[in-house]
């Protein structure tokens, strides 16, 4: 029996097959798929800064084409020729333009912006106008750079004026000061728990036996009898206030004595008239006393 397939046959089939597999696996893990049907355009760029072949293009968010190509014209400097694939179905008006964005997660890609004003339409193969989206770096360099530089002075001056206070003396005698005051306030706390250790407790033990004493006293005066204090208090004073009356009253022995101005006089007058018998029996005493010599 003849055999239609030799083992170099089968090996040349399996190469083919394997060589084939490796190219539609290397076009679709770029998104590239050969089976799908497209268009081919070019985009006129001054910069393609990022961009690579098989960056997405966009339009409106949604992916709808890759890029194939791209060429730098050595015969025009400056100009940078992208061929891209775009879906068939995909028309692209005329006037419409695509822009270069990257990402720090994406890359570049390019997004197609379409002219909707308009209802021709450019035709397969033709150049669109491609422009270069500032990114974010770009716009830090152009907007905050001047403005850093602006500042560069004042940030100079402000740290100027800081190591003129971290060099000054008296920053230094401050921090001393403050490590002093942080030695005191150390000692301070460790007296003061000492206190607290020892002092403190004798006060309280005080304070427990004065109220233990007012405690005793609160008691006695509760067993004192307090009404029968009372009438005592209440009979002594009306006994002041009848010897009060008896010695307002003039017709008293007490009122007269105390109120009877001829009473005073005469007592007065006895006490001068004693007084001058007495200076007189100093003075005189032979008239009143007599010696008899024998």
């Amino acid at each position: 029996m003849k055999k239609y397939f030799t083992k170099e046959m089968a090996i040349g089939l399996v190469t083919i097959i394997s060589l084939l597999v490796l190219y539609f696996g290397f076009n679709f893990l770029k998104g590239i798929n050969i089976f799908k049907p497209t268009n081919h355009y070019y985009v006129k760029m001054e910069n393609v800064t990022e961009l690579q072949k098989s960056s997405p293009v966009y339009i409106d968010g949604f992916k709808i084409g890759l890029v194939n190509e791209i060429h730098y014209m050595y015969d025009n400097p400056g100009t940078i020729i992208v061929q891209i694939s775009l879906d068939k179905s995909m028309k692209v008006q005329t006037g419409s333009y695509a822009e270069l964005t990257s990402g720090f997660t994406t890359g570049a890609s390019l997004k197609l912006v379409l002219n909707k004003y308009v209802s021709s339409y450019c035709s397969v193969g033709d150049t669109i106008e491609g422009h270069a989206k500032p990114g974010l770096m770009d716009m830090v360099s152009e907007d905050l750079v001047p403005q850093l530089k602006q500042m560069l002075p004042r940030i100079d001056t402000i740290l100027y004026g800081i190591q003129q206070i971290t060099n000054h003396p008296a920053l230094s005698e401050s921090l001393n000061h403050i490590a002093k005051a942080s030695a005191n306030l150390e000692i301070t706390t460790k007296q003061l728990n000492g206190m607290l250790a020892n002092d403190v407790p004798a006060i309280m033990g005080n304070f427990k036996t004065i109220s233990s004493d007012l405690a005793v006293f609160s008691s006695g005066l509760k067993e004192v009898d307090l009404q029968v204090t009372l009438k005592k208090v209440d009979e002594t004073m009306n006994n002041m206030q009848q010897i009060t009356m008896q010695m307002n009253n003039k017709e008293s022995s007490l009122g007269l004595l105390m109120n009877d101005r001829k009473l005073y006089d005469n007592l007065n007058s006895t006490a001068n008239n004693a007084s001058l018998l007495l200076e007189d029996l100093r003075k005189n005493p032979k008239r009143y006393v007599h010696f008899s010599v024998f």
